[in-house]
């Protein structure tokens, strides 16, 4: 989907985003501390050509070693290298150790602010309210001490002369004459200097930070010193830093629409969209993408940050590299049954868990076909109401590969064969809570699923499920897309049961009225949106709520 410009806050804020460093080598130096100081890559499950690496630590960065190699390359470039093969369930990759350890840190930035955690080891924190707070009790200015980390900082555009480098920084930060938004930034650095150590102290965990006025310039900068330091963007150096920005490394500029700026427009970095006045940029991309592109080259940016702290979609994948190809269909029905296996597992425990229902089951492939001279083709993502049970996912995955390899082949017999494949759950929201047995079934349509696939960008229908309920609460109603992360073999992060006491008392569900008489049969869930603070009653089942969409249809 093209971009769009949100409204611009009416105060500065103070937004972080923080990045564990090369995160899987960390959990794996943590379980295995002769690790520590060693040259370590963390490897996919697949011993072709040594495994594809997913993590790479900073000593094995210093012999050239990439992510993009596989454990043979590494090995050449790097003999001493240690290989840690990610842990492995139904012959694939388990990544539920490192969404745990990642759920520990969320656990700790959460304490401070709006959190939301963006994948497995990256997460945006709002600080305002905490920033606020802190200039108005212990402003850095005042206090005769620093905290020392935050003097560390890399502040853009202030001299970095190495002698007396934290000297400046801690004039920056301890500025009287500031401006309100730079003193913010100043407590906003203090805050997130904080949070790290305590990150560190109690997880064993180092991570990278960027300090900015909004989500963009914060994710933009997150990485720019790493490991284990933070870098503060002032509203004063945002010029500069855009001007020399290659377009593609600005988020949601990386394809077309970059591509395309430099093409169409002669656009090479984020500076030279200063050149073209909103109406030309409209004019180009459209009313909504032409001021976010004319927002974007100036910094601004008013997308907020969401306090999530578990996914917004599970996803379980798997690629299939060169001889590994899947080449008929009993092959890409038994990975496709090991992926629903684990993803009913997720899902189920996501239910039990947080009390979350998931709508969604969306099927992605890759396939490549022989000799063919129109290869490019992509293989057609499919998506059909989600129906709880493993057996049930399976049945429905496989129809969903049927249509898309229908679509992919046309009903030609020639042979193809498959590169990757990943089933996720999305359209994942809040379930009313209440009673011991709020869900006696979750049970999907009992019609044919093949007559409800979908091309992933239409709205499916909701599953329903019934329950015997005697009070209602409604937490938030969410409806996502699924982000992929940046993660090879599955995209996203779950939260493991371990993690659910953290969490919960997070934002209070809204009350409902109590059900009046017996068990209450709650046949459908539906997206149809009726007018909002609306009292409906049916069959004795009162319900009156707030929020977009209506719950429940008798």
């Amino acid at each position: 989907a093209m971009p769009v410009a949100r409204p611009e806050p009416q105060e500065p804020r103070v937004i972080a985003h923080l990045d564990l460093d090369c995160f899987y080598v960390q959990v794996e130096q943590r379980r295995n501390p002769a690790l520590r100081g060693q040259p370590t890559a963390v490897v996919q499950y697949n011993d072709w050509k040594g495994g594809g690496l997913i993590a790479v630590s900073y000593e094995a960065r210093k012999f050239g070693v990439k992510r993009s190699m596989r454990g043979d390359e590494a090995k050449n470039v790097c003999p001493g290298i240690n290989l840690v093969q990610v842990p492995v369930s139904r012959d694939k990759a388990d990544l539920n150790v490192y969404r745990n350890a990642g759920s520990e840190v969320v656990a700790i930035l959460s304490t401070k602010g709006k959190c939301e955690r963006a994948s497995i080891d990256e997460v945006y924190l709002d600080l305002t309210d905490a920033a606020k707070e802190m200039l108005l009790e212990s402003p850095p200015e005042s206090s005769e001490f620093t905290f020392e980390e935050a003097t560390k900082s890399n502040i853009l555009d202030l001299p970095s002369d190495v002698g007396d480098r934290e000297e400046n920084v801690k004039a920056w930060l301890c500025r009287a004459d500031a401006n309100y938004q730079d003193k913010l930034l100043a407590c906003g650095a203090v805050l997130v200097a904080q949070l790290r150590v305590k990150v560190l102290e109690e997880t064993q965990f180092t991570c990278s930070a960027g300090i900015a006025h909004n989500k963009m310039l914060a994710k933009l900068v997150s990485g720019m010193h790493k490991p284990a330091q933070q870098t503060v963007v002032p509203s004063s150096s945002v010029q500069d830093f855009l001007a020399s920005l290659p377009v593609k490394k600005m988020k949601q500029l990386g394809g077309k629409l970059g591509s395309s700026l430099q093409d169409d427009l002669g656009v090479k970095t984020v500076g030279d969209l200063l050149g073209f006045t909103e109406e030309k940029l409209q004019e180009y991309y459209g009313v909504n993408t032409g001021t976010w592109l004319w927002k974007t080259a100036r910094g601004f940016s008013g997308e907020e940050v969401e306090d999530r702290l578990l996914p917004k979609s599970h996803g379980c994948g798997k690629t299939f590299p060169g001889p590994k190809a899947l080449k008929n269909h009993s092959s890409v029905k038994s990975w496709l049954d090991k992926l629903c296996e684990e993803l009913s597992e997720r899902i189920q425990s996501d239910l039990s868990c947080n009390k979350r229902v998931a709508q969604t089951l969306t099927l992605h492939a890759r396939a490549s076909k022989e000799n063919e001279c129109n290869s490019m083709k992509k293989f057609p993502s499919k998506s059909c109401p989600l129906r709880y049970g493993t057996g049930k996912i399976q049945e429905d995955a496989m129809k969903l590969f049927e249509s898309g390899l229908h679509d992919f082949w046309g009903s030609r017999s020639a042979r193809w064969s498959i590169t990757s494949l990943s089933v996720t759950a999305s359209k994942i929201f809040d379930i009313p809570s209440g009673t011991n047995s709020i869900l006696k079934y979750i049970k999907g349509p009992s019609s044919n699923a093949s007559t409800a696939i979908l091309d992933s960008s239409s709205t499916p229908e909701l599953t329903p499920f019934v329950g015997n309920v005697t009070q209602l609460n409604i937490a938030d109603f969410h409806e996502e897309q699924c982000e992929p992360s940046s993660i090879k073999e599955e995209c996203d992060n779950s939260i493991s049961a371990t993690q659910c006491r953290l969490i919960e008392g997070k934002g209070a569900p809204k009350k409902l009225s109590k059900v009046q008489g017996t068990g209450s049969i709650l046949k459908f869930l539906s997206q149809s949106q009726p007018a909002q603070h609306e009292k409906r009653n049916f069959d004795g089942l009162i319900c009156s709520h707030q929020g977009p969409g209506e719950f429940f249809r008798s």
